[in-house]
């Protein structure tokens, strides 16, 4: 604790002195990776290949020592590469098939054909309402138990019951482990009904992205690919027409989902026809990664990553006549953030114990992918024993309050709610835990590893103007073009965050133990 202390009074005594110089380096940063110029860094393409030529630069610049793959043109560079799939849209349809009429879908609108996977170029299956597709061991509950799903295609609701604790609800509802579940389950294909509630982008702007091609890592052992022949993503505004003579209509589903509680299960008459044209292809993109050296010989070869993603959406489906989407906040910011903590570090002359890596990732809006892969194939040569991680942390009003995802799972929590005193920032953990957010970022590639991990964000009192900008920004910034240089930005506020931040780091690097999982966290079993 004193150690805690004395680098929060450390914080506190150069607090002001560089956050309104901080505030315009930052922002320097964000409009170049941000720029029309960059096309919206697609993973693999030439703009995302520009960004990281940039940040390499960048950490060369501040004293951070290659740790990308060494045998290439630019050390801090760690080259991966993916398999791309991409949907023919024209030449691919959907059809519900009743009593021996078919009745097309209209793609885009109603539904849309999911490429996460391998789809079947044709299938047909009878479907089956599994609630939210959930199954939760600790806790004994199961939407698939019992059900003769064999041969179905599985229809559920994004979400789960209120009796499923957040941290456990966001673990089991991601990708890689429903589909261990599917497949034990016998399901050939699943539709996923997106709850409007707890859903960040609208359907009318979400379906835009349908076009868009999809990613896995091309090493096939860090594939989680759950082997359905059909994937299919349904409108809830048309959902009604995919339950026709069930007995249930979305309305009903949907006000049990908003009480939290289970939802029921049953079949649906008739069967979902699909046909699929995919278009495949490869390509390489790049994780970057640079280290500050630690000073302790007993605790320099531990390493403290600091991670924020660097691809975005690339060039898309217009809105308002724009088809770059920019990703300024997502995640611009937090590459941003990670070149001016590196920057300050080395301006402020500072070393710690241990050593930090700074962890630009490729592939994050692909599934977390690149992260996946840095975590599976580490470029440091020591173990990385805590991860820090900003993803769309959105300064937006002045740095009041902090919201960090994982607060009360690890002591990286008990440092970070310290720190922040300090300073005068108040902590937070996730407001909206149903949203899944602990595991929609890239700290969730690490947190698989075993290694304690926290998300930060600038956070809000719920019901303040705050929360209402948050809120409105999601509605409508998110995975928009709108996400651009244009839009107003607290820079004021980035710095402040930076510096927390910054600090909070560097406290868990000078400390002399380990971060470690609390007693009680889900995410301990992970622990090696």
């Amino acid at each position: 604790m004193k150690r805690i202390l004395l680098s929060t009074l450390m914080l506190a005594g150069c607090f002001v002195l560089a956050r309104a110089q901080d505030a315009d380096r930052w922002w320097k940063h964000v409009s170049f990776l941000a720029s029309d110029d960059l096309e919206g860094r697609n993973t693999g393409s030439e703009g995302h290949r520009k960004a990281a030529e940039y940040v390499a630069q960048q950490f060369a610049a501040a004293g951070l020592q290659p740790a990308g793959d060494t045998s290439g043109k630019n050390g801090f560079i760690q080259p991966v590469k993916f398999d791309v799939r991409k949907v023919i849209e024209e030449q691919s349809s959907l059809e519900l098939v009743r009593n021996g009429k078919a009745e097309a879908l209209k793609l885009g609108e109603e539904a849309n054909i999911a490429a996460r996977g391998a789809p079947a170029p044709a299938a047909e299956a009878p479907l089956y309402f599994v609630g939210y597709g959930l199954t939760v061991p600790d806790l004994s509950f199961d939407d698939f138990k019992g059900l003769p799903l064999k041969g179905k295609v599985v229809v559920y609701i994004t979400g789960g019951p209120k009796q499923i604790p957040g941290p456990l609800l966001a673990h089991f509802s991601s990708a890689g482990e429903r589909g261990q579940f599917l497949k034990a389950s016998g399901a050939v294909g699943t539709i996923t009904i997106a709850n409007p509630k707890i859903t960040d982008v609208p359907w009318e702007r979400a379906t835009l992205a349908r076009l868009q091609p999809a990613m896995s890592l091309a090493e096939a052992a860090l594939n989680e690919g759950d082997g359905m022949k059909i994937a299919v993503n349904f409108n809830a505004k048309h959902a009604d027409k995919l339950l026709e003579g069930s007995g249930h209509t979305i309305a009903e589903l949907l006000a049990i989902a908003d009480r939290g509680e289970a939802l029921p299960h049953f079949a649906i008459p008739g069967t979902i026809r699909s046909r699929v044209k995919m278009e495949t292809s490869q390509v390489t993109s790049q994780n970057v990664a640079g280290v500050l050296p630690g000073t302790d010989p007993r605790l320099k070869n531990e390493f403290v990553a600091i991670s924020a993603h660097l691809d975005h959406l690339g060039i898309g489906q217009p809105i308002n006549g724009d088809r770059i989407y920019n990703g300024a906040m997502d995640n611009a910011s937090g590459v941003a953030s990670l070149i001016d903590m590196a920057q300050s570090f080395h301006d402020r002359k500072r070393a710690f114990k241990r050593s930090i890596v700074f962890v630009a990732v490729t592939g994050e809006e692909k599934g977390l992918l690149g992260s996946r892969y840095y975590a599976a194939h580490p470029t440091v040569n020591g173990p990385i024993v805590a991860d820090l991680n900003m993803d769309m942390f959105l300064p937006l009003f002045p740095f009041k309050i902090m919201m960090v995802l994982g607060l009360d799972e690890s002591d990286l929590g008990d440092v970070a709610r310290e720190v922040a005193k300090q300073a005068g920032v108040a902590v937070q953990a996730d407001l909206e835990p149903q949203r899944n957010r602990f595991v929609r970022s890239d700290q969730y590639s690490f947190i698989r590893k075993g290694i304690p991990s926290l998300a930060f964000k600038d956070g809000y009192e719920p019901g303040s103007p705050q929360a209402e900008i948050s809120r409105k920004w999601i509605a409508e910034r998110y995975h928009a073009p709108s996400d651009d240089l244009q839009q107003p930005v607290d820079k004021q506020a980035a710095a402040d965050f930076n510096r927390v931040l910054g600090e909070i780091a560097a406290t868990v690097a000078d400390r002399a133990e380990r971060p470690k999982w609390k007693d009680a966290s889900f995410f301990k079993r992970f622990a090696k």
